[in-house]
C-alpha cells in the first residue's frame, strides 16, 4: 500500500540529479563544495527511492506509479514515466550505486566539480531510461547516458583513456543510429496503418507487422541492447573500458550501463516484437552460452584485475541472457534479480580495486600477493565480494544463479547443464585471483594502511547488502513477479 504523498515522484527522480549536476558544475574548484553537493544530492535520491520500495514493494499488476504529458504534440512525442515492479529495483539499485560513487569519488581532485556534476548528469540519462515509456523520451535518455561516460573515461581515466574512451564511443553510437532507424521506421508503419503517429510503447505494440518487418526493426534494437549489454561478438569494447575506467566509472559500467541492454530487451524489444523474438530466442541463447564460456576463458587468461573483472561481468550478463532466453518464470525473476546482485558485488570489487591501486600502483595479480598479511580488513572483504561474485551459496549472486538454472532446466535442460559447466569455469578464476592476491609471500609492494574511515563506509553497505541478497533474496523477488508474468504472457 502507498504511503507517499501524490507528487510526481518520477520526474523527481529525473530532475534531482540534472539539477545537482548543473549546481557542481557551478561549484569552485578549489574549494570541495561539489563534493558535498553530489553527496546530498545522492543522499536524497537514495532516500525518495527506499519510501519507494517501502511504499510499493509489494508489486502488483500494471504501472505502480505513472506520469503523462504533452511534450510535442504534433509528432505524438510524449513525456510519459511509468514504474512496474521491474523499474523499481533498477531506481532503486541506481540511486544506491551512485551514493557509492559519490564516496568513492571523494579522493578525486582534478576538475572535481566537473567529474561529479558527469556523475549526476549519468544517473539523470539512467534513470530516465529505466522509468521512460515514449520511446523519443527513452532514446533521448540513452543519448544523455553515453556523452558523460564517454567524458569520465577520456578526462579521468588511465593511460589508455583516449583510445578506450573512443571505442565504447563508437560502439555504443553505432548501436544508437540501428536503434534510431527502426524508431523511425516504427513509427511510420503505426502512422501508416492507424493514422496516429505516436512513440508511446503501448499504442506502438499494437501495430501490425509481417515477420520479415519485424525481424527487421528487432534487429535494429537488439543491435543496440546487445552493445550495451555486452552480448558476445559485440562485447570487445568493454575491457578496454573497464580497465581504463576511474574506479566511479567502473562501478556504474559495470553495475547499470550494461543493464540497460538488458533492460532495453525485457521493457522494449521483446514486448513490440513477440514474432521476431520468438524466432530469435534459440540465438539469442547460443549467444549467451558462447558468452558464458568465452568471457570465463578471457577472465582466467587476465592478469589486470579491472580486465578479470571485466570478462566476468560479460560471463555473468551471459547467464542473465540465457535466462531471458528460456522464457519461463522463475529463469527471468533469477535474471533480474542476479542483475541487482551482480552490480552490488562487482560494483564493490571495482571499489575495492581502485583502493589496492591506490596503495600500491598496480593492478595487476603478479605484482600483489600477501595482501592478508598487511591490510587485514581489506582482504577479508575483497575474499568476501569475490566469493559473493563466484556464488557461493549464502551470498549474493547464488539465489539468482539458481534461480535461473532452475527455470532455464525446465525448458532447456541442455542449455542449463552447459551453463553449469561455465560455473565450474568461474570458480577456476575466482579462486586463482584470490590466491594470487590474498595469500602467498608479501610482495614487493608494501601497503602501510588498512581500511579508511570513508571507506569502511562504503564497504560495509554492501557488504550487508550481499549477504541479505544471498540469505533473503524474497523482498526483491515479490514486486518482479506480475510484472514478469505479464511480459512472458504476451510474447513467446
Amino acid at each position: 500500500m502507498a504511503i507517499l504523498p501524490h507528487i510526481p515522484w518520477l520526474t523527481l527522480l529525473i530532475c534531482l540529479p540534472l539539477t545537482g549536476a548543473m549546481l557542481c558544475m557551478l561549484a569552485d574548484e578549489r574549494e570541495r563544495t561539489s563534493h558535498w553537493l553530489a553527496l546530498a544530492t545522492t543522499a536524497i535520491i537514495f532516500v525518495i527511492t527506499i519510501g519507494l520500495f517501502i511504499s510499493y514493494g509489494a508489486g502488483g499488476a500494471g504501472w505502480l506509479l505513472h506520469e503523462d504529458a504533452i511534450w510535442i504534440d504534433r509528432y505524438g512525442i510524449r513525456y510519459s514515466l511509468g514504474m512496474d515492479g521491474i523499474s523499481l529495483l533498477l531506481v532503486l539499485l541506481t540511486a544506491f550505486l551512485h551514493l557509492i560513487a559519490v564516496l568513492a569519488s571523494w579522493p578525486i581532485e582534478r576538475h572535481a566539480p566537473r567529474f561529479l556534476g558527469l556523475l549526476l548528469l549519468l544517473e539523470t540519462g539512467l534513470m530516465g531510461i529505466f522509468l521512460a515509456i515514449d520511446l523519443v523520451l527513452f532514446y533521448v535518455f540513452w543519448e544523455v547516458m553515453l556523452i558523460p561516460m564517454f567524458l569520465m573515461i577520456g578526462i579521468w581515466g588511465g593511460e589508455q583513456r583516449r583510445q578506450a574512451a573512443l571505442k565504447f564511443f563508437l560502439y555504443a553510437l553505432a548501436g544508437s543510429l540501428a536503434m534510431l532507424v527502426a524508431l523511425i521506421a516504427l513509427y511510420l508503419l503505426h502512422g501508416e496503418q492507424t493514422g496516429s503517429y505516436t512513440f508511446a510503447l503501448a499504442e506502438l505494440m499494437k501495430t501490425r507487422l509481417t515477420l520479415p518487418q519485424e525481424i527487421l526493426l528487432f534487429s535494429g534494437f537488439m543491435l543496440a541492447f546487445a552493445i550495451k549489454t555486452p552480448l558476445v561478438p559485440f562485447h570487445t569494447w568493454l575491457p578496454d573500458a573497464h580497465a581504463e575506467s576511474p574506479a566511479s566509472g567502473a562501478v556504474d559500467l559495470t553495475g547499470l550501463l550494461l543493464k540497460t541492454g538488458v533492460f532495453g530487451m525485457i521493457r522494449i524489444a521483446f514486448p513490440l516484437f513477440p514474432a521476431a523474438t520468438r524466432f530469435a530466442l534459440p540465438l539469442l541463447g547460443i549467444l549467451a552460452l558462447t558468452g558464458l564460456f568465452h568471457a570465463a576463458w578471457g577472465a582466467y587468461r587476465q592478469n589486470d584485475i579491472k580486465r578479470l573483472f571485466a570478462y566476468s561481468s560479460i560471463s555473468h550478463v551471459g547467464l542473465i541472457l540465457l535466462g531471458l532466453a528460456a522464457w519461463q518464470i522463475t529463469a527471468w525473476e533469477g535474471s533480474i534479480l542476479l542483475m541487482l546482485t551482480n552490480a552490488i558485488a562487482t560494483g564493490a570489487l571495482f571499489v575495492l580495486i581502485a583502493m589496492i591501486r591506490q596503495r600500491t600502483g598496480t593492478c595487476q595479480i603478479d605484482e600483489l600477493s600477501g595482501l592478508w598479511g598487511q591490510a587485514p580488513n581489506l582482504s577479508a572483504l575483497f575474499l568476501l565480494f569475490a566469493l559473493a561474485s563466484l556464488g557461493l551459496p549464502g551470498l549474493a549472486n547464488f539465489a539468482g544463479e539458481i534461480l535461473v538454472l532452475i527455470g532455464t532446466f525446465q525448458t532447456h535442460p541442455v542449455w542449463a547443464s552447459l551453463a553449469v559447466v561455465a560455473v565450474v569455469f568461474a570458480a577456476a578464476y575466482i579462486l586463482r585471483l584470490v590466491q594470487g592476491v590474498i595469500w602467498g609471500p608479501i610482495s614487493g609492494t608494501r601497503i602501510t594502511y588498512d581500511l579508511t574511515p570513508r571507506e569502511w563506509l562504503i564497504l560495509v553497505p554492501m557488504a550487508i547488502l550481499v549477504i541479505w541478497l544471498g540469505l533473503y533474496p524474497a523482498p526483491f523477488l515479490t514486486p518482479l513477479h506480475e510484472p514478469v508474468q505479464l511480459l512472458l504472457g504476451g510474447s513467446p
